[in-house]
């Protein structure tokens, strides 16, 4: 059983940790980065994005570029705010249970959690390190990401790729307990100390029969989701809604975002949807997996979005972006690596 695992971590390449899959093309990211004379030849992408998007980027920055009603309602909570205050600003604002947290500068699901009580909050302010939001839980069945890039010269864009997040949960049948019904879950039983921390107060718990449980609420890959390709549904009504939301700041080029929504159908209409977040050049465009797509086919897709950025970074520079300076990227990174190192210390 362990080699076979094994065997199965080594062949298939959506397992591979990040950098050694990256690592065969990271060639053509140097030479982009010799071409523009910058290490940061993507700074100019998202001109209004800190580093372009690229990596440490708060959330706040992120929804204040979108237009009013397409994002869930947040507040933005400080680590050292008394817990009362919390609770004023959770009333002023009519926030009820449950509701979403996460930190305002974050990534891969790390410290996303969903609040069902005052109590469990409490625990979580106390133990936040740094700046989180409160972000009210958007109760829509289908969760999408969406792949967008536009030339800044060009009004219309192109929507690369689309897929639907199905969320790691299991279902009871109303004999098995929590921890049995992980062990038998494709996704999860090979998750199994991540579950044990997250759920450890729950795992003996039976769920009744056909009652869902989500065991995590992050639509990430590296969270258990599985990503159902929605290529094929891609059209000019979709590709209208998001051309509007690029063009509603001006200077949003290149990104992905991640929206809840009623039916795929009233997303095209342009209601009934809430963008969760959106992520600029960093984004990886995630429809490279569960997308039965070869490991070259798979590169083709990400060195085909490099070139997109790179082209779009070229042209905003020769408009008057500037290219972040050595140093100045370089001092941003580490901070920014540096504080996912202490989120990833608490999650």
């Amino acid at each position: 059983m362990v080699k076979a695992n094994l065997l199965d971590r080594i062949t298939d390449w959506e397992k591979w940790p990040f950098k050694i899959l990256y690592f065969p093309i990271s060639f053509v990211w140097a030479w982009y980065c010799i071409k523009a004379r910058s290490v940061w030849f993507f700074s100019p992408s998202n001109p209004t994005l800190t580093f372009g998007g690229f990596e440490g980027e708060s959330k706040r920055e992120m929804y204040d570029q979108l237009p009013p009603g397409t994002f869930p309602l947040t507040i933005y909570i400080s680590p050292d705010l008394p817990f009362e205050e919390i609770e004023i600003k959770l009333s002023e604002n009519e926030f009820t249970y449950p509701f979403i947290v996460k930190p305002d500068v974050g990534m891969k699901g790390i410290l996303f959690r969903k609040i069902d009580a005052r109590e469990q909050l409490r625990k979580y302010h106390e133990r936040m390190p740094v700046e989180y939001i409160i972000q009210s839980l958007i109760d829509l069945p289908i969760e999408l990401s969406v792949f967008y890039y536009r030339h800044p010269a060009q009004e219309k864009g192109v929507i690369s790729g689309m897929i639907q997040k199905e969320l790691l949960e299991v279902t009871g049948d109303g004999k098995s307990t929590l921890w049995e019904l992980i062990l038998q879950h494709p996704r999860a039983s090979r998750r199994l100390e991540e579950m044990k921390h997250r759920h450890e107060h729950r795992l003996d718990r039976v769920l009744e029969f056909g009652k869902h449980f989500y065991l995590s609420y992050a639509g990430n890959h590296n969270r258990g989701a599985r990503f159902i390709n929605l290529t094929t549904e891609i059209d000019d009504r979709l590709l209208t809604i998001f051309d509007k939301l690029s063009h509603f700041s001006k200077s949003f080029f290149y990104g992905r975002y991640d929206i809840k929504c009623s039916s795929l159908e009233a997303l095209k209409q342009g209601h009934s949807y809430s963008i969760i977040e959106f992520n600029g050049c960093g984004a990886e465009p995630n429809h490279i997996y569960d997308n039965n797509q070869t490991l070259f086919q798979a590169y083709a897709e990400i060195l085909k979005h490099w070139k997109i950025l790179y082209q779009i970074s070229k042209y905003n520079h020769k408009n008057g972006t500037t290219y972040w300076p050595f140093i100045k990227g370089y001092r941003f990174l580490n901070q920014a690596r540096a504080h996912f190192k202490l989120l990833e210390k608490f999650d």
